[in-house]
């Protein structure tokens, strides 16, 4: 693994770490607190080297939702804070399906879905660069969905089903497989 600083930290540990997964990876920390009140819960972002994700406007984006209000910490009960990856906290990697396939077992993901294996969110590249054809709102909003729901898996939320025809889909709603006449929605608070 290649930190933005060039420093070769590695993310060892185990429980969906990745460890044993193929691919090298690449990451940057940072130091803002998001939100005001809760525990605080630190994460790092990693990216597959070679799948055509750019590591600082994917960091960006990952903290602006993050730090939205409309995210977790708008709740009041946890805070944010990206870290470099030391195996400690929370793992959000952007990888190629291959790579998300095996680091999600013993779940399948099929080479289409993402995960939250352990303290590890896979984020599958075809769903970060494209979404999923039945999707009803714009790119942005579906990134949105993809770190809230498996972040919310990390703090403990379970899945969700679509309250009624017509309304947002709860973010813990299985958006990537259906929408159930929900609409499209990304965020826990919208």
């Amino acid at each position: 693994m290649v930190t933005s600083d060039g420093s070769g930290a590695e993310n060892g540990g185990d429980g969906g770490s990745g460890a044993g997964v193929e691919g090298s990876l690449e990451s940057q920390s940072g130091e803002q607190v998001f939100g005001r009140e809760g525990p605080l819960v630190r994460y790092s972002v990693t990216i597959e080297a070679g799948i055509g994700v750019d590591l600082d406007s994917t960091v960006a984006e990952i903290d602006r939702i993050l730090g939205d209000e409309r995210s977790w910490i708008g709740f009041g009960d946890v805070r944010l804070q990206r870290v470099a990856p030391d195996g400690d906290g929370l793992s959000i990697k952007i990888a190629s399906p291959s790579t998300v396939d095996q680091g999600c077992l013993p779940l399948r993901t099929l080479g289409r879905l993402s995960c939250r294996q352990g303290s590890t969110v896979w984020l599958n590249v075809d769903r970060w660069q494209g979404a999923v054809a039945h999707w009803t709102a714009d790119l942005a909003e579906y990134r949105a969905y993809l770190i809230n729901h498996e972040v919310g898996h990390y703090l403990g939320r379970g899945h969700q089903s679509c309250p009624g025809e017509g309304q947002p889909a709860p973010v813990m709603q299985q958006q990537s497989k259906s929408l159930g006449g929900c609409l499209g929605n990304g965020w826990p608070s919208p």
